[in-house]
């Protein structure tokens, strides 16, 4: 085992060790800070942390929030929702980007406060709804509670609302059942493609070759790239805000840039064919 194959291992083995952590994991405390909520484009605004992305699309016939994030920051979320200037309680549909506990812990309450029907993807629906048993990295590591999965959705199914869509892509890797939403915006009379992307990240101590518990991780990640590189994005997204540089792209849209610091169809480009590379470097090293 080569010294970085050991260090990964290492890592994990330290994940382990919070076994079972149902609060706010210590080494993800530094993404859980308190942001300025606010409009992005059109009708998606941002509700979530410095660091852990969550998106509310605005419909008259109420709200899609996209990812839950962690319980104990719910009542911000509620304060964010309202600093935008609508209801938490008119959140109808909650959706998540894939299934770690930074990102659909807080599930099952927001369930319970908004009566939101919860979609994901079939893959990920199993791990929601058993609190993060036997999810292929972090089973026995990270739990929440466990949510009831509303409707499950496969590739290119669509969820409606108050005259928005949003398409399912599934790119697992990350997890069995990472999911790429999609969707339009108008802003200034021109239509925009959305992406918000999932993680293409291979976790600390995760294999891509011989993995027993995703055997089938690299070709769903070598799926999941063509995937990524065939949708069209003059709107780029993710779960974590680093990805696509939402600090520096934040400051220059207060500060009045123009056209919207957010159009970065580029930016989306060269994030992922960094992440391939990435990948196919790792992948390499194992072979």
């Amino acid at each position: 085992m080569t010294g970085a194959r050991v260090a990964r291992w290492l890592c994990l083995a330290a994940l382990a060790a919070c076994a079972m952590s149902t609060g706010v994991p210590y080494r993800m405390r530094a993404w859980n800070r308190a942001f300025p909520p606010y409009r992005v484009i059109g009708n998606i605004f941002y509700v979530g942390t410095n660091e852990i992305a969550q998106f509310l699309v605005a419909t008259p016939a109420g709200h899609i929030l996209i990812d839950s994030g962690f319980e104990e920051s719910v009542p911000r979320l509620r304060d964010n929702v309202q600093k935008v200037g609508y209801r938490f309680e008119d959140i109808k549909i909650l959706l998540s980007s894939h299934a770690h506990i930074d990102h659909v812990q807080a599930h099952a309450l927001v369930r319970r406060l908004t009566g939101a029907q919860v979609v994901a993807s079939s893959a990920d629906a199993a791990f929601i709804a058993a609190g993060g048993k036997g999810e292929t990295v972090f089973d026995g590591v990270y739990e929440w509670p466990p949510c009831p999965v509303d409707r499950q959705v496969g590739d290119g199914d669509q969820v409606s609302l108050g005259g928005t869509t949003l398409t399912a892509h599934l790119t697992p890797g990350h997890t069995r059942g990472a999911t790429t939403w999609t969707m339009q915006v108008t802003e200034q009379r021109r239509v925009f493609s959305v992406v918000f992307f999932p993680s293409a990240n291979v976790n600390p101590g995760v294999r891509l070759v011989g993995n027993p518990r995703y055997p089938e991780i690299a070709a769903d990640f070598e799926r999941s790239f063509a995937t990524w590189k065939a949708l069209p994005c003059d709107v780029f997204l993710a779960d974590h805000g680093p990805f696509y540089s939402m600090q520096e792209k934040y400051d220059r849209l207060r500060a009045g840039a123009t056209p919207n610091p957010f159009i970065d169809p580029q930016g989306y480009r060269r994030f992922v064919a960094e992440a391939e590379q990435k990948f196919s470097d790792e992948l390499r090293s194992e072979r």
